[in-house]
């Protein structure tokens, strides 16, 4: 439903890339696992948990969610929140990205 309008999906994790390459495989994920080294990608939106710092061992770990980011790089929708439980529904984000 996502690419039907025109939107690409991709997960995105601090975990190494054979990490992430036997998670995909084992899960047969239809969508690219991609590794964010460094957490500069979390750190830029707003996303990494910042109970950490640089050197503990949880330092990278973001807060669950899910971002829409436009072409241009610019992030319209952020669904991102402390604790893992409460994640909205797809069919929730799919209504807001769909009427965007």
């Amino acid at each position: 439903r996502f690419e039907a309008i025109g939107i690409k999906v991709a997960a995105m994790t601090y975990d190494n890339r054979e990490i992430l390459a036997a998670f995909h495989t084992k899960y047969a994920l239809p969508y690219p696992l991609l590794q964010d080294k460094d957490v500069r990608h979390f750190a830029a939106y707003g996303v990494e948990n910042e109970h950490y710092e640089p050197g503990e061992s949880g330092y990278g770990i973001p807060h669950p969610g899910i971002l829409f980011i436009n072409p241009e790089g610019v992030v319209e929708i952020k669904f991102a929140a402390p604790g893992f439980r409460n994640r909205p529904s797809f069919e929730a984000i799919y209504s807001a990205i769909a009427n965007e």
